[in-house]
């Protein structure tokens, strides 16, 4: 993210036109689909990061439009953070544990956060591209986590400090924004957000039992319904025996 910041041309030659690129090569090669992989920061972008992911999204879901109904079939999933990933916070927060710290640095004490392990963003992945007709952005529903209570849960014992919120980021995450809301559906498992184009067709989504959301609901995870607790999360990581 803060890398897009100071490197505003490599990022969009890598989101914008590199979503284009890939588009324009599996149509070519008639690829039967593709699921692109987004992120939570394209959801009312703040930085240059998200904005670009937001119009890699819109490029994706556009491309159907290329392609016909016969051709490739495009879709999008979108999720939170990766326990563990390289770039989060909790092997950052391991590492100051192994190396002996004081404390551990808290952005904002109110910050909240979307979780899923590796293992759950592949099998997301698969079970959405099995369901795709092209055109969708797919939505998880996974927990939400307190950074403070993150920071318990990895070291019960360890005083932490406040060191502020970084350029561009946010104290809670968004999946689905309000102005999504009137195109989101829902099932069990997931939300997703159709297209806004005349040939999209919701049927066979009704069929499965799925119910469109209010038109006032968001996706953010300071309002979910589910959130980890110290244990839950270090059952996630493999911590808890």
């Amino acid at each position: 993210m803060t890398a897009a910041e100071y490197n505003p041309y490599e990022c969009i030659r890598t989101n914008v036109l590199g979503a284009e690129n890939i588009v324009h090569a599996a149509i070519q090669q008639g690829v039967k689909k593709v699921l692109a992989l987004s992120t939570d920061k394209a959801a009312s972008p703040i930085n240059l990061y998200g904005a670009s992911t937001l119009a890699s999204d819109k490029i994706f879901v556009a491309a159907n439009n290329l392609s016909g109904a016969d051709g490739t079939k495009f879709a999008v999933v979108r999720y939170g953070n990766v326990v563990g990933s390289r770039g989060s916070v909790v092997p950052f927060f391991q590492k100051l544990i192994n190396e002996g710290a004081d404390s551990l640095p808290i952005t904002d004490e109110r910050m909240t956060r979307f979780w899923i392990t590796l293992q759950q963003g592949v099998d997301f992945v698969m079970s959405s591209i099995a369901m795709m007709n092209g055109g969708e952005v797919f939505v998880p529903k996974i927990p939400s986590m307190r950074i403070t209570d993150l920071a318990a849960a990895l070291a019960p014992d360890m005083a932490t400090h406040i060191v502020g919120i970084r350029p561009g980021e946010k104290l809670h995450e968004v999946m689905v924004p309000i102005d999504d809301a009137r195109t989101t559906i829902e099932l069990k498992d997931r939300y997703i957000i159709e297209p806004v184009f005349a040939w999209w067709n919701r049927v066979s989504y009704l069929a499965q039992g799925a119910q469109p959301v209010d038109e006032e609901f968001t996706y953010s995870s300071d309002k979910n319904d589910d959130w980890l607790d110290p244990k839950a999360l270090r059952a996630m990581l493999g911590l808890e025996q």
